[in-house]
């Protein structure tokens, strides 16, 4: 078969992904936070982009903002006098003087110092919260260690976790370090000695021993259970306990009250975490009987175009090629930028007003009217495509009168009823957890139990899906759930 060269014409149609698509697709699944991110980055990095002052004044007070026109002249001048005044007079103050008699409370304060060399350092009044790793380190410097104990005692500290546990065996620790395994082993024991109670203990029942003899509780029965029963008392097997131990129930019961009042974390005390709020990207509120969809522009700056570089492309004036090619291209950089920004808030509030619209029933009385809803039901009604829709709902969240939602919480699959409708699944959710909240603890229901519960309110569901939703809610089985004290 002979083979030969040819050149064809073919015409189709295809989806380029322009940098400028890309960036569009990845501002519309951004949460909030990272989008603020964003904008403070291109803020820097492109000098055709600025911050809209005039909007941002207009959301402060009208009449500061009026008073701030009509004085501006005045303002400016004041302004100056007073920098002038400052360059002349600032070498003529007295700092010392005027830090020694200057006082944080009150002049009581300032005269309980008969010497300014009595007077405290002005940073030793600023506090910070300890880290664990500096408590334990602060505590190993006011104790009397050798030189090798305290080396070894600092690569203990340094490798316990945000929980205070050792997770790093001695033996790992010898052979990545010179100390001698006797060593680690004598540094180790002085460490789980150092406040908090339990700190430095290598698995859960070293740290709750710990605990009980520093209150020096080592010889009770609660220490007992823990030294010989703990794998019966994870699985709640009292009786068994009992049993092997030779005490009666009551006793075993007691003992167990005592741990569970024990700290499975001594270190998270001394978490330095900050918690992150959740900001709501839209509200929606209740006006009459209608629901109204606003945006949260609050802390995203407005950005425009600066005015000068505008200016030097629009008058033509004097400028090369290569600068007037670079302004060009980050004014296009901007303007996609801006304009993808507005695109995405728009998508936001027309996929929000469809959620109200396909959920009204839930906004006005609640999570159990919750109903069953998929992407491609808004999708179509928006006549956007779903993978959009599945994009702007991820890490957005919305505040309603029922509380603050992701906007992907409504949407949910649907489980059949007796009635022939479906009830959706976070709803049956809350139902099965508003049911494990309301059994008797000593008594808890089987999943199957829940099950027949479930059904007299005519919502039909097998025992391993309320399983599953049982374990998504973080409940335990009943066994984990009793309680007997």
């Amino acid at each position: 078969m002979a083979l030969d060269l040819r050149l064809q014409v073919k015409l189709s149609q295809q989806l380029v992904m322009t940098p400028q698509l890309q960036q569009a697709i990845k501002l519309l699944q951004l949460s909030r936070m990272e989008l603020a991110d964003v904008v403070t980055e291109e803020l820097v990095e492109n000098p055709l982009l600025e911050e809209d002052e005039e909007r941002k004044e207009t959301a402060e007070d009208s009449g500061q903002t009026a008073t701030a026109d009509e004085s501006g002249k005045d303002t400016q001048v004041a302004t100056e006098q007073q920098n002038q005044g400052e360059a002349e007079g600032v070498n003529d103050i007295d700092w010392q003087t005027y830090l020694e008699s200057y006082s944080l409370t009150s002049s009581d304060a300032r005269d309980a110092y008969e010497s300014p060399e009595e007077r405290p350092a002005y940073d030793s009044l600023l506090t910070k919260k300890s880290s664990l790793n500096e408590h334990l380190m602060w505590q190993l410097g006011l104790s009397s260690f050798t030189e090798e104990e305290r080396a070894a005692a600092t690569e203990i500290i340094g490798n316990l976790d945000d929980a205070g546990y050792l997770r790093a065996s001695l033996e790992e620790l010898a052979s990545n370090t010179e100390f001698d395994p006797a060593v680690l082993e004598a540094a180790l024991e002085r460490v789980q000695q150092f406040d908090p109670p339990g700190v430095a203990g290598r698995n859960l029942q070293e740290c709750l021993l710990l605990q009980l003899q520093h209150a020096q509780l080592e010889e009770t029965l609660a220490a007992r259970i823990l030294r010989d029963q703990i794998d019966a008392l994870e699985g709640r097997q009292y009786q068994a306990i009992a049993r092997a131990l030779k005490v009666s129930m009551d006793e075993v019961l007691e003992a167990a009250r005592l741990i569970s009042e024990l700290d499975p974390r001594p270190g998270r005390a001394y978490n330095d975490e900050d918690v992150q709020y959740v900001v709501p990207d839209i509200f929606v509120y209740k006006v009459g009987n209608d629901y109204v969809v606003t945006q949260n522009d609050e802390g995203l700056p407005h950005l425009r175009i600066n005015s000068f570089y505008r200016d030097a492309l629009s008058e033509s004036k004097e400028i090369d090629k290569q600068t007037s090619d670079y302004i060009q291209d980050k004014m296009r950089s901007a303007l996609w930028l801006i304009k993808s920004i507005h695109q995405r808030q728009r998508t936001i509030y027309k996929v929000t007003q469809s959620i109200v619209k396909f959920q009204r029933e839930f906004f006005d009385h609640g999570i159990e009217h919750l109903k069953p809803l998929v992407l491609r039901d808004v999708a179509e009604d928006i006549e956007m495509h779903e993978s959009t829709v599945s994009r702007v709902t991820t890490n957005k969240y919305v505040q309603t009168p029922q509380g603050l939602f992701e906007l992907k919480y409504f949407f949910n699959s649907g489980i059949n009823t007796d009635a022939g409708d479906s009830v959706a699944s976070e709803s049956v959710k809350n139902r099965i957890k508003d049911i494990v909240a309301s059994e008797d603890p000593k008594k808890p229901y089987s999943d199957q139990k829940i099950v027949a519960l479930l059904k007299e309110k005519e919502i039909n569901i097998a025992r391993r899906t309320v399983t599953k939703y049982r374990e998504m809610l973080g409940l335990g089985s009943s066994t984990e759930r009793k309680r007997l004290f």
